[in-house]
């Protein structure tokens, strides 16, 4: 197995190495009469094992050949004086403070977690939010209502919407015959989402419908009564936007109250 080894962790090694700090009396490796800390192997493998991998020898082996190979450029990168040069110790700079704020974020956001309370409630509005009804949606997205019109205009007359959509700026939907799937009319732009309650299943809209994409020919497949995912089908995402949420507004308390001349 090849272990795939974080920046965050790449950036620490790096800028340990090049720094020059002080050597931990335990170490994994020398190179060069360099030693390697232990404490670097255990960081990286602690962070592999969070991301699924295997915690067995097999991983300790793959990231001590890592710390050796880098270790090595590291020494490589000092011979030609690449630790002295401005623009890389602008770099580590750069890299060191990134490593910081990391770990102050993970600190942060472990002491203040978002309460089961606030991810049920938060729940519990979306659903109330919800649309009753979702549809089948179709349509065709061209850049002017003339031309709106004027397919409009082809589709009463007998064309066939599939064919029509073909000349759709949706490259997403236009060679699947317009089709876009089951849709909330909340979850599309809003002048979309107030037309299609007024459209009977199986017909198209009578006038262009405007977005900021452009305007919109739509038609009705099929409607079905919206059912809302189980609170435990995405409890897990709504407590990552919470905690978000909450850093964000932390930082810019953190923003408003700092003084930047």
């Amino acid at each position: 197995m090849k272990a795939t080894l974080s920046c965050v962790a790449a950036s620490l090694i790096l800028i340990s190495s090049l720094a020059g700090a002080a050597e931990p009396a335990k170490a994994i490796a020398k190179v060069n009469g360099v030693s390697i800390p232990a404490s670097l192997a255990d960081l990286m493998v602690a962070e592999q094992v969070a991301q699924g991998a295997p915690n067995n020898d097999e991983l300790r082996r793959a990231v001590k050949d890592e710390l050796v190979r880098r270790e090595l450029l590291a020494q490589e990168a000092r011979k030609k004086g690449l630790d002295k040069k401005p623009e890389m110790l602008v770099r580590m700079d750069v890299a060191r403070q990134g490593i910081l704020i990391g770990g102050y974020i993970n600190d942060w956001m472990r002491a203040n977690p978002v309460a089961e309370a606030k991810v049920r409630a938060e729940y519990d509005a979306r659903v109330k939010n919800m649309a009753s009804t979702e549809y089948r949606v179709r349509h065709i997205q061209v850049d002017t209502e003339d031309a709106a019109k004027a397919l409009i205009s082809k589709l009463q007359a007998g064309s066939r919407f599939e064919d029509l959509a073909k000349e759709s700026n949706d490259t997403g939907s236009k060679d699947n015959g317009g089709d876009i799937g089951w849709v909330s009319p909340k979850g599309v732009p809003e002048a979309i989402g107030a037309a299609l309650p007024t459209i009977e299943k199986g017909k198209f809209s009578a006038v262009p419908v405007k977005s900021n994409f452009g305007f919109h020919v739509l038609k009705v497949e099929d409607t079905r009564q919206a059912v809302p995912p189980k609170y435990e089908e995405v409890a897990e995402n709504l407590r990552r936007e919470l905690e978000q949420q909450a850093l964000s507004n932390y930082v810019n308390s953190l923003v408003s109250k700092a003084k930047v001349e």
